[in-house]
């Protein structure tokens, strides 16, 4: 059996926040993973784990049946995926490429394109959690693409998720991350305006979020949120520039498939301002600061 035939064998690029600690539980269940990344620093950290280092694209793609990608954009993914030296140009035959990044759609299918053209499966699965849940190999999963290559790629994404998705054949799952993320990004700038409604008619800090915490619109995420809310606490587990970065991809998917995205559109421009300042770098929910700064309120 060659490597690239070997089930137990990974290649993995993008080795960042969510990428680290992912190959690290592939690790410890027992696959062999080749990575890649442009920061020597994180190839190495990898490598102390027990993964091996691939020189480049183009040789870690020859040698894994079963490559992952999970990057920052629309242009990385276009690079890592697309041209001479990029995976799916260098794929064996029978091999599945995932890509598990917050892309477009419209990206999307142009590797979903050259996949076909060189008989190399595609599917899309990106990822919905925090750094906490890689960690602790508990991430959800939402997945689409051809049966046989989901069927391949299974077991990996088992070993890094505790529930995955198969919600199509095609760009389902794309779309479906951009749904929700809509919602979450929406739901910092609703929850902002509320609770600057009610400090600006009287309400205690603490005893407001509590109720918030204990009420019919109290979904996980604000439940999650409520904690950091109370403090003031504004690290950043995904960052207002990420998030402006999601929104876009939101407002551009209802673009390509004719959706008005007029909610999308006003959140998507909330974080731009906000993020042209100091809070780019910040927790998305921190975006009550300039909510409240717009009431009147400092702290």
């Amino acid at each position: 059996m060659t490597r690239s035939q070997d089930k137990h064998q990974v290649g993995w690029i993008g080795l960042g926040k969510m990428g680290t600690p992912i190959v690290r539980n592939l690790l410890d269940a027992g696959f062999d993973v080749v990575v890649y990344d442009v920061d020597a620093q994180r190839i190495a950290e990898a490598m102390q784990f027990g993964a091996r280092c691939a020189d480049d694209i183009r040789s870690l793609a020859r040698t894994s049946g079963k490559i992952f990608s999970i990057i920052p954009d629309d242009e990385v993914l276009r690079h890592i995926a697309l041209g001479a030296d990029g995976a799916i140009s260098n794929a064996s035959q029978g091999a599945v490429y995932v890509d598990m990044s917050t892309v477009s759609p419209a990206v999307s299918e142009e590797v979903r394109d050259a996949a076909r053209e060189r008989g190399i499966g595609y599917v899309c699965a990106p990822v919905s959690g925090s750094t906490v849940l890689a960690k602790k190999a508990q991430l959800t999963v939402f997945t689409s693409g051809d049966n046989d290559s989901y069927d391949l790629a299974l077991p990996v994404l088992k070993a890094m998720s505790s529930r995955q998705y198969y919600v199509g054949q095609d760009q389902q799952a794309r779309y479906l991350k951009l749904a929700i993320n809509h919602l979450v990004g929406s739901t910092a700038v609703l929850l902002a305006e509320a609770l600057t409604l009610g400090t600006k008619g009287g309400l205690e800090w603490s005893e407001m979020l509590d109720v918030i915490g204990d009420s019919v619109v109290a979904s996980p995420l604000v439940k999650y949120k409520i904690g950091p809310l109370k403090e003031r606490d504004f690290s950043p587990a995904f960052s207002s520039k990420q998030m402006l970065k999601d929104m876009s991809l939101v407002v551009d998917a209802g673009t390509h498939v004719d959706v008005p995205m007029e909610a999308a559109a006003l959140v998507r421009r909330q974080f731009a301002e906000y993020a042209e300042g100091d809070g780019g770098d910040l927790d998305f929910f921190s975006i009550l600061r300039a909510i409240e700064m717009g009431a009147g309120i400092s702290h």
